[in-house]
């Protein structure tokens, strides 16, 4: 299959935020490659950031972000007609060219961010309200609405939790693409398309075999200079959730 003829999905989320599950998901429909953050090596190049094995990340992909993008933009990687790609919001530095993005369909993963902190820390000491990528995730949801006349698709992880068959099959639709059983699980392990740093990061989805339907529960407590970043992040993942996809109750689902 041409580039031409390829469906990209560009799922645009922070760190922390079910986004690898809902690669897993993607990549166990049998129509489906997909290609795990790959600006990540260019960012922490540009950045100049200590992450956690940023030697291996920087030496498993182009650390120039213009060598990304024509893989982007062409044909799935084994020839797949739908194109996944996880991105990390964060990882678009300003000086970026995001001409790119209107090759494909953008959606928008967003979760409450006191639940991102919660979930970062475990991973890295410390965290920045632009680590977590929300007002830059806000920023490229009003350049998407913007180009598009219209919002763009957004999901909250809580949802998919809640009720994922729900939740990614209002996704699909939204993005009309069919919605598949098989997003609902998949084996556990990892893969030959996860990035080089998923033994930092995906030990919890490597065990996973799908997104155990559950309410997420309260919100974590926070310390002092975690929670000021929260508040911080509240304004933009509030202008995004606004928009987010209603997803209709499980007994609805079945039929």
């Amino acid at each position: 299959m041409s580039g031409a003829e390829t469906l990209r999905i560009a799922m645009w989320s922070g760190p922390r935020n079910i986004s690898t599950a809902m690669m897993r998901s993607f990549e166990n429909r049998p129509d489906t490659d997909v290609v795990d953050e790959p600006f990540y090596a260019a960012y922490l190049a540009a950045t100049g950031l200590d992450h956690p094995m940023r030697a291996e990340v920087l030496a498993s992909q182009p650390t120039d972000w213009r060598a990304v993008v024509p893989g982007l933009t062409g044909a799935a990687p084994h020839g797949a007609p739908v194109f996944y790609q996880k991105h990390m919001t964060h990882h678009m530095l300003p000086d970026m060219d995001l001409g790119w993005t209107a090759a494909c369909r953008n959606a928008f993963l967003i979760r409450h961010p006191a639940r991102v902190l919660a979930s970062y820390v475990e991973k890295r000491e410390t965290a920045a309200l632009a680590d977590i990528g929300v007002v830059r995730q806000r920023d490229l949801f009003e350049r998407e609405a913007d180009r598009l006349g219209h919002a763009p698709p957004v999901i909250e992880s809580a949802e998919v939790l809640r009720d994922p068959r729900g939740a990614l099959s209002a996704l699909c639709a939204a993005l009309d693409v069919p919605f598949r059983d098989e997003m609902l699980s998949w084996p556990a392990g990892r893969r030959a398309s996860d990035g080089v740093w998923a033994p930092a990061w995906y030990d919890q989805v490597e065990r996973s075999t799908g997104f155990q339907s559950r309410p997420e529960g309260d919100l974590p407590d926070l310390p002092d200079a975690l929670r000021r970043v929260a508040d911080a992040a509240m304004p933009h993942y509030d202008a995004l959730a606004r928009w987010q996809l209603q997803v209709a109750g499980p007994a609805s689902q079945q039929n």
